[in-house]
């Protein structure tokens, strides 16, 4: 269980969240700078990182880590440690960053923090990169195109179903696209 990248992505949240805790205990604001991701990211580059594994709040915590729990030993069976997290930290840097870059396009920049891009891209990744996937796709009658046409309704459609107030709802897609085209190349197969 020690080697399992999904136990050690979990404790990273844990340790970040403690410290979060500890130092907007002392600074909100310090707090922020230190683990939000937001405009302009040039000024605190190190927030694309930190803002995957810190959370808003324990309930926040919670709802990334049962997530997490549920998918990441099933995509941990199928890669290894370092592919693991080097796709969980990327994924869930172009998801925050998604968010802060399209949210800044249409309306207020707004800030970012949390690993539900990443897990998303776990969710994703699960998906579109097992043999029942496939086996249903084959059965369809699409073209290659069509086919990731209907993986990315499909993450619109999910990405719905998490709608709700200060819901980074450009991240969650991104990360589930992200997850699903990486699921159809096998990008993490060992």
């Amino acid at each position: 269980m020690v080697g399992s990248p999904t136990v050690q992505t979990l404790a990273v949240f844990l340790v970040v969240f403690a410290v979060q805790q500890a130092v907007g205990f002392v600074s909100q604001r310090l707090a922020f700078g230190l683990f939000v991701l937001a405009p302009p990211i040039s000024v605190r580059p190190w927030t694309l990182l930190a803002s995957v594994y810190a959370h808003a709040s324990v309930p926040h915590l919670v709802s990334n880590a049962v997530v997490l729990l549920l998918v990441g030993f099933a995509v941990e069976r199928v890669t290894t440690a370092w592919r693991y997290h080097v796709f969980f930290a990327g994924v869930g840097m172009a998801a925050g960053l998604a968010q802060v870059v399209v949210s800044g396009l249409v309306g207020g920049a707004t800030a970012v923090l949390g690993a539900s891009g990443a897990v998303f891209g776990l969710v994703g990744y699960l998906l579109a990169g097992n043999p029942v996937t496939d086996t249903v796709l084959r059965w369809l009658p699409l073209s290659g195109r069509a086919r990731i046409a209907l993986l990315l309704v499909l993450a619109v459609g999910v990405t719905m179903l998490t709608a709700g107030p200060g819901v980074a709802l450009v991240a969650h897609f991104a990360g589930f696209a992200l997850g699903l085209l990486a699921g159809r190349v096998r990008l993490l197969r060992a």
